[in-house]
């Protein structure tokens, strides 16, 4: 837990769950959901909870990849870019888990440098704090 929340956002789903809509409660985004074919569903336009956590974690941990890095005055170049792969199955104990995967890519950055700055973002973005024990997440250089 945060000792002072800076922003807070909020959203709401609607219909079936993996079936509706889910939206930011500010009206700035919607998005309609569909269940992949893989999970039973219809598939189709639309998307699923992991491409939108995929999407936010990969957002995020560049974010705190930059801030890392400025913490330490290395420039990270423009180019850099970081893919969140987000798979789901069943868990042996009920449930359902998560198996996510991070590749950085930092073209033009000496490889110990850029194992520092992806382990430091590691430490440092919410996303990877919030499944800390949860979820083995080891990120890597693309």
């Amino acid at each position: 837990m945060p000792a002072k929340v800076l922003y807070r956002t909020s959203a709401t789903a609607i219909g079936g769950g993996r079936e509706g809509t889910s939206a930011v409660d500010d009206g700035s985004f919607t998005a309609t959901l569909v269940t992949p074919k893989e999970l039973g569903g219809a598939g189709g336009e639309g998307v699923n909870p992991e491409q939108l956590f995929a999407t936010g974690y990969a957002a995020c941990f560049l974010g705190a990849l930059r801030f890392y890095a400025g913490q330490k005055k290395i420039d990270v170049p423009d180019d850099a870019s970081v893919s969140v792969s987000v798979g789901i199955g069943p868990r042996e104990d009920m449930g359902f888990g998560l198996d996510v995967a991070i590749s950085v890519s930092l073209p033009g950055v000496d490889s110990d440098v850029a194992n520092d700055l992806v382990e430091g973002a590691h430490i440092v973005c919410p996303y990877s704090h919030a499944t800390r024990g949860s979820l083995n997440i080891t990120p890597s250089l693309a």
